[in-house]
């Protein structure tokens, strides 16, 4: 089985153009909110703009240029080089300088001591793909601005000339010292290979090393021609070792002496004699086979070549003890001569190593002396050339206009307006940006789904109310509000169909927000039609003790209700309301108390809650917020499910966590979020409008 990397996960290109156009929803809501800061930030930029130009005094420009004459890089070296990718960045560099300015202004002192210094700002550009630099002076005297962009240029010039002679003079400097110190050098190379050539004989020492090398080769051939003669004597039986011999000498000719060649003519005779003496054994056992079909072991034949063939076995014994004492003499001998080239190769290779080290000093010592002269040779070209550029180097950089008349240099109103406004806007979006960033309210379906885990069961969509300071009304039967009542049966739907882990869906339900005005009594209330016009028996129960509001929208009495009935002054069938809609109950909050949270936690709320879901499909609580007040907390884990509501663009995300961490400590059941009050033309909920016409009656054919 082959383990595969794990595949990235597609990208969703459908969830990231929801997200980017709700961004973009988002952002255009915050500019119908808050765009009036961005009319602020323009006004305030145009206005501080304007403030600027009406008070600043009067400034009048002049113009001048400079160009770069062409000046070669001289091959041999010289001191003062410029290159042209960082000659104009430099040049702007020094002409802004405090040098060039402080020597400007005392020109101007020294030249014209009736003009008054003025503060004269200094801008300087260079044309694209040129060498030509403008300069552009502005001040509150035309004719200290004129003059004070000529003594800048022209203090630049001088600049250029002090620093090109300063240049060269050091440059002339430091060679001249390094060519004294490169003649010390070169003098003590010099009087190191005279010492070395008094003691050392340079042709000797090179005939020397040829001969040392080319003896070392011999006697490493015949050192492995032994070695590998020694190894076969080892590895080769005695047999195999005489028929070697038989075919050849076993050493190599450069290996072989004379008392070697005369040891092995020996060797040679007496493995003759026992290879001679092996084959009339075996030719006689052969015979005595052959003779043994047909005669008896005591036959004078059989006995007479028996007697035979002992009497060659014992002198093939013989042979043999020769051959091997033989042999291992000639293992002796070759590890002695094994032993004696070692040596010798040793002993040779010292005297090459002694020749080989006296030869590298020689080549170090020509070497440095090469080097030594090399660099001599070439500073003192360079020094030559300095001195020459020294004196008919034309300048680098000239005049190329001299200042212009200073003329009245005031901004153009519209453009600085312009300009201005433009920053303002800037700043304006940035702190939209920046407040969008820190409010976590949410507009969109995406963005609720993004911030939290919880399902999503539903989206009610905004109503507009008819007039400043009403109310919005119930979900009446023939109610003209479609997106509004389609949305609340969704909500209905997905209660209906909701069975968590394979349980029963949830009848005893209750309903609350993290904060007031989300809209929860709203949604109560409308859900609880919509179960009731499904045909379900309700019972909507107002377990806001504090605020209640449920009697005020089905306009019945607030008492008795629920209050009376946790505190045991009324049986809770006499507290139960009819309502204008069938199968729809209300159980009011009653008298108002602030001990609500203590009603709530006693032990007969429970009991009083399930005996109400007996006679009831559906039992619909609406309770105060989470973050209000304790009653929820309180409440919320006798009920079998929990609808969370959030309000678009009025609950904070943060707020809304805590509010749902609070009921998870109480180990409630959240069944869902619904997204209360969406704005119908932004996000999802666009759709609702734009087909709002699949709603209206049919016309009759």
């Amino acid at each position: 089985m082959h383990d595969h990397p794990p595949q990235p996960a597609t990208e969703n290109r459908a969830a990231r153009t929801a997200r980017f156009f709700t961004h973009v929803q988002r952002f255009r809501n915050l500019i119908r909110r808050r765009g009036w800061l961005l009319f602020v930030t323009v006004g305030l930029g145009m206005a501080v703009q304007l403030f600027i130009i009406w008070n600043s005094p009067p400034a009048f420009a002049s113009y001048g240029s400079m160009i770069v004459n062409v000046k070669l890089q001289l091959q041999t070296g010289a001191g003062y080089i410029e290159e042209l990718s960082n000659f104009l960045g430099t040049q702007v560099a020094l002409m802004q300088s405090g040098t060039v300015l402080v020597h400007a202004e005392s020109r101007l002192r020294t030249l014209h001591p009736e003009l008054l210094p003025s503060p004269t700002k200094l801008q300087i550009g260079v044309i694209p793909k040129t060498t030509i630099f403008t300069l552009r002076a502005v001040g509150p005297d035309p004719l200290y601005t004129t003059a004070y962009l000529d003594a800048i240029m022209e203090e630049f010039i001088m600049l250029k000339k002090e620093m090109r002679t300063k240049t060269s003079d050091s440059t002339l400097a430091g060679i001249t010292e390094e060519l004294t110190r490169l003649e010390k050098e070169l003098k003590t190379s010099e009087d190191e290979l005279l010492q070395f050539q008094a003691t050392n004989s340079v042709v000797f020492l090179q005939e020397q090393g040829n001969n040392a090398g080319n003896y070392l080769v011999q006697l490493s051939r015949q050192l492995a021609g032994l070695q590998t003669e020694l190894e076969l004597l080892k590895m080769l039986s005695l047999e195999q070792n005489l028929e070697r011999q038989q075919r050849g000498s076993t050493l190599p000719k450069a290996a072989a002496t004379q008392d070697e060649g005369k040891d092995a003519t020996e060797y040679l005779a007496a493995d003759s004699e026992y290879l001679k003496v092996k084959q009339q054994v075996q030719l006689m056992k052969a015979e005595q086979q052959q003779l043994s079909e047909f005669l008896r072991s005591k036959h004078p034949k059989m006995v007479a070549l028996t007697e035979d063939i002992t009497r060659k076995e014992k002198i093939l014994d013989i042979f043999k003890q020769q051959s091997l004492e033989q042999l291992n003499n000639r293992q002796s001998s070759i590890e002695l001569q094994i032993t004696n080239l070692q040596s010798r190769v040793k002993e040779w290779e010292v005297k090459s190593l002694e020749v080989s080290t006296k030869m590298a000093q020689y080549q170090k010592i020509r070497s440095n002396i090469a080097r030594v002269q090399s660099l001599y040779d070439q500073l003192l070209k360079t020094m030559q050339a300095v001195g020459v550029d020294k004196d008919i180097t034309p300048e680098s950089v000239a005049i190329h206009e001299k200042a212009s008349p200073a003329m009245p240099d005031r901004p153009t109103l519209t453009k600085s307006l312009a300009i201005a406004g433009l920053i303002g806007l800037a700043l304006g979006i940035g702190m939209l940006i920046l407040i969008d960033r820190f409010d976590d309210r949410m507009t969109s379906f995406v963005e609720l789904s993004d911030q939290f885990e919880e399902p999503i069961i539903g989206q009610i969509p905004r109503e507009r109310l008819l007039r400043k300071g009403s109310e919005l009304s119930l979900i009446q039967p023939d109610d003209m509000r479609h997106a509004f009542v389609e949305a609340y049966r969704n909500v209905r739907s997905s209660l209906v169909f909701m069975s968590p882990n394979g349980d029963a869906r949830p009848t005893l339900l209750l309903v609350t927000s993290s904060i007031p005005n989300d809209g929860k009594s709203m949604t109560t209330a409308n859900l609880a039609i919509t179960m009731a016009q499904a045909g379900s028996r309700v019972a909507l129960i107002d377990a806001d003790l504090r605020k209640g509001v449920l009697h005020r929208k089905f306009k019945v009495e607030a008492t008795p209700g629920l209050s009376e009935v946790l505190s045991g002054n009324v049986e809770w069938r006499k507290a139960v309301r009819p309502t204008s809609l069938a199968n729809l109950s209300l159980i009011p909050c009653g008298t108002t108390s602030l001990k609500s949270s203590e009603l709530f936690l006693q032990p007969a709320t429970p009991a009083l809650l399930r005996e109400i879901a007996k006679e009831y499909d559906y039992v619909i609580m609406d309770s105060a917020p989470v973050m209000a007040a304790d009653d929820v907390t309180s409440l919320a884990p006798a009920a079998q499910g929990v609808i969370f509501v959030i309000r678009a663009q009025h609950t904070s995300a943060r707020v809304a966590h805590a509010a749902l961490d609070l009921l998870y400590q109480r180990n409630v059941n959240v069944l869902g979020v619904v997204f209360n009050a969406v704005n119908p033309d932004i996000g999802e909920y666009y759709y609702y409008s734009k087909y709002k016409s699949y709603y209206s009656k049919p016309k009759a054919s």
